[in-house]
């Protein structure tokens, strides 16, 4: 097994991001780095007056320790930052985790992390402006992004010119869904796994989601998901095409929060990265409502749908512009009747700490 495949796994954070920090020491064995990043833009719509925002702005921190024999300890964490509402909360945890690495034996690590379901999902999650929407629709708890309270192992193989496959597995401890400062559900114990293939620049994965949740009331159910994605170049490096399409069981949600029985989700991306650093895309994310929750009207419809074409310049190595447009292509049936079209636009400036 090659560290490089284990590092590419484990950081799947970084699909979407330049990946940037400073690193502050490294002797004996010991290294510590502090990176994330800053945005600040302005968003307008149809429907709102246009705002000064800031697209998920966060400082992370993060240390490894040699610990002999081929074994790495890590650990890493990762907080969001309110850089608009002042006397608000400040920072509010992203990750959290502690590890164990080695070449042969892979990773284990502990904590809120990325989960690797996210491995196979966060494909098409990439553009700074607009990018995959369903994926975080109660990600700590059910484990689609960063996963809260998990453990994961992460192993990858090398093929020769056959290629790479890798493998991830998590298990979650119980967690809460929550709207506000209400709990709607309460999620059981849940496992997932993942398997993926690359070669030539493509690649293939499937992941597996599961676990009971329930309500204070009658409401308890299996949700589920099998994921399944594929991708081809790297995405800001000339062409970059990918897709992911789920089956989900009480994962996505509808407007009042109720899980709803059965959807299908759909993301697909195409970019091309220019040799000046300009990077170009439209991405398409639909969400279709095949379940009975919502009553006449929902079953069978588009709960929403939206493409956007965008485009990124890195205006220096820690400097990235980005501006973007969204069009609403609505939903169908009730959900079309129940909101009004709001087609998005926004433009700012990420700078990578």
């Amino acid at each position: 097994m090659n560290k490089k495949i284990i590092a590419l796994a484990v950081a799947a954070a970084a699909f979407g991001t330049s990946v940037s920090a400073v690193e502050l020491y490294n002797k004996d064995g010991s290294t510590f780095k502090v990176g994330g990043h800053v945005s600040m833009g302005v968003t307008d719509s149809e429907q709102t007056h246009a705002t000064v925002d800031s697209r998920s702005p966060r400082i992370n921190f993060e240390a490894t320790q040699d610990v002999g024999n081929g074994f790495t300890a890590t650990a890493k964490a990762e907080w969001a930052m309110n850089m608009l509402d002042g006397g608000d909360n400040t920072f509010t945890t992203r990750l959290g985790q502690v590890g164990l690495s080695h070449d042969v034996y892979g990773s284990v690590v502990g904590g809120t992390q990325w989960a690797p379901y996210y491995d196979a999902a966060g494909v098409a999650d990439l553009p700074i402006a607009f990018a995959n929407d369903f994926i975080y629709d109660n990600h700590g708890a059910l484990g689609t992004g960063r996963g809260d309270a998990m453990v994961t192992y992460r192993n990858g193989l090398e093929l020769g010119n056959a290629g790479n496959l890798n493998l991830g597995l998590g298990w979650q401890s119980g967690n809460e869904i929550t709207d506000g400062d209400n709990t709607l559900y309460n999620t059981d114990v849940r496992t997932q796994a993942v398997l993926g293939y690359d070669v030539a620049g493509f690649g293939v994965n499937y992941a597996y989601n599961t676990g009971n949740v329930s309500d204070t009331a009658s409401f308890n159910q299996t949700a589920t998901s099998h994921l399944v994605s594929a991708k081809y170049g790297t995405y800001g490096k000339g062409l970059y095409v990918a897709g992911v399409y789920a089956m989900n069981d009480y994962m996505n949600s509808g407007n009042n929060g109720q899980l709803l029985e059965d959807t299908k989700a759909y993301e697909a991306i195409l970019a091309y990265g220019l040799s000046n650093s300009l990077n170009l895309s439209v991405n398409y994310e639909a969400v279709k409502n095949d379940g009975d929750t919502m009553g006449a009207g929902y079953k069978g419809e588009t709960m929403y749908a939206t493409t956007a074409i965008q485009a990124e310049y890195d205006v220096n190595s820690r400097l990235r512009a980005y501006a973007g447009y969204e069009f609403d292509l609505e939903g169908t049936g009730q959900y079309k009747d129940d909101n009004t079209r709001n087609n998005i636009w926004t433009a700012g400036i990420r700078f990578y700490l």
